[in-house]
């Protein structure tokens, strides 16, 4: 199963006021584990970036000039993406932004269904506790000490260990052998097989249980299973 862990940092809050996507970060996970491909992407959001509560930290106008409209990357991005499941923390917000951007360049747009989102997930598993990225960091014990600025590309990797704890840790379906993906892995290596304990466990069975057992075996005759 492919899904993309996703995160956008943004002019402001609303594209039909004129605010833009000004960096893409996405990062793969395939059964739930990171393959180590990812897509990055600072984009011209061809405006001049607002002061004060809604600057995005670091991406000025001089950082962005010279980055590509959303236009000239718009393809290579649904192509990262493909029909891969997106996981992102209030998905409504940058499914927002991914749409119009993408409707304003021409591209086809991306379903609603296609997103999962984590804010939603954290809600219902923790009912009345903050669900802020950060606020789930300190939850599970993840280090976000390096999201003093925000980046979209950190953000989805944090993200993505987020996303793993709130589904039940790193190995949900117990995956023990090779999937055949090209995750990174060495897929040479051998299907995992269980082996002998070096020490038997020592018997449960009282000495009662064990002379009843016995009593009920002789009724059965020299033909019982026990008895070969």
């Amino acid at each position: 199963m492919r899904e993309i862990v996703l995160d956008t940092e943004t002019t402001g809050f609303e594209p039909g006021e004129g605010d833009r996507i000004v960096e893409i970060g996405a990062v793969e996970l395939y059964n739930h584990m990171p393959t180590g491909k990812v897509y990055h992407q600072y984009i011209n959001p061809e405006r001049a970036m607002p002061q004060g509560a809604f600057e995005v930290h670091g991406l000025g106008d001089e950082f962005l000039r010279d980055k590509p409209v959303f236009k000239k990357v718009g393809q290579d991005f649904l192509d990262f993406v493909g029909d891969a499941t997106m996981v992102i923390h209030n998905a409504a917000f940058d499914m927002k932004f991914l749409n119009a951007e993408l409707g304003w360049a021409g591209f086809r747009l991306l379903p609603n269904s296609q997103a999962l989102d984590t804010l939603a997930i954290a809600r219902k598993r923790f009912p009345g506790s903050p669900a802020t990225l950060d606020a789930l960091c300190r939850r599970f014990g993840i280090d976000n000490s390096a999201r003093e600025k925000h980046g979209a590309l950190l953000d989805s990797e944090i993200l993505a260990e987020v996303y793993l704890e709130l589904i039940g840790g790193r190995q949900p379906d117990l995956v023990l052998a090779p999937t055949g993906h090209n995750d990174g892995q060495d897929q040479s290596a051998p299907a995992w097989r269980a082996t002998a304990r070096p020490t038997p466990l020592p018997s449960r069975i009282t000495e009662e249980e064990r002379a009843a057992h016995e009593a009920f075996v002789a009724k059965l005759g020299g033909a019982a299973v026990w008895n070969s």
